[in-house]
């Protein structure tokens, strides 16, 4: 029975759980958005913003104990010096969790969890996005476009990488009838 319980178990033993926690922790500190699971984001919250509240203290201690949780040096240096000075003023709720809808091959619920300060602009610097111009023809453009701008290119290569999924397993359930056929 799960009464009262407060831990998601993600179908893991004790330890792989806190590696999966501690990898997501170090992941969302140091790109400050992440793409995962709807319950992998709801529990990665609790962690990251006690993380932060404990980080607030920036003394020896809080140091030592979030190394502790989290043995990653730039992980933690991160935590104390840049996330802690940046919500220094804030009570709480240093996260924010966009749902995405569902993962095309499991059907799970897809979510970005990202710092409530997080500026998509900032994070595309020196980035180069393809683009498909009136002509038909592609070219890289390198942080030239606008934030809706990248939206539409980077929703149109989901959609077509969902139809590229699409399209394989219709030719390996073809193929598969074939096969069954002779």
């Amino acid at each position: 029975m799960r009464h009262r319980s407060q831990v998601k178990r993600f179908s893991r033993s004790p330890e792989a759980r806190k590696a999966l926690i501690r990898g997501l922790v170090s992941s969302l500190v140091e790109h400050e958005r992440i793409k995962t699971t709807l319950p992998k984001a709801k529990e990665l919250r609790r962690h990251v913003e006690r993380a932060i509240t404990a980080g607030r203290k920036a003394d020896l201690a809080a140091t030592r104990n979030l190394m502790a949780k989290y043995p990653n040096k730039e992980t933690v240096r991160k935590l104390v010096g840049d996330l802690s000075v940046r919500f220094k003023e804030r009570p709480g709720g240093y996260t924010r969790i966009l749902k995405l809808g569902n993962r095309a091959g499991d059907g799970a619920p897809m979510a970005f969890i990202e710092f409530v300060d997080y500026d998509p602009a900032k994070s595309d610097e020196g980035k180069t996005f393809k683009v498909k111009t009136k002509d038909g023809k592609r070219k890289q453009v390198v942080k030239d476009m606008t934030l809706e701008e990248k939206n539409a290119y980077m929703v149109s290569q989901a959609e077509k990488a969902a139809l590229a999924k699409k399209k394989r397993v219709r030719q390996m359930q073809n193929e598969s009838r074939r096969i069954n056929r002779k």
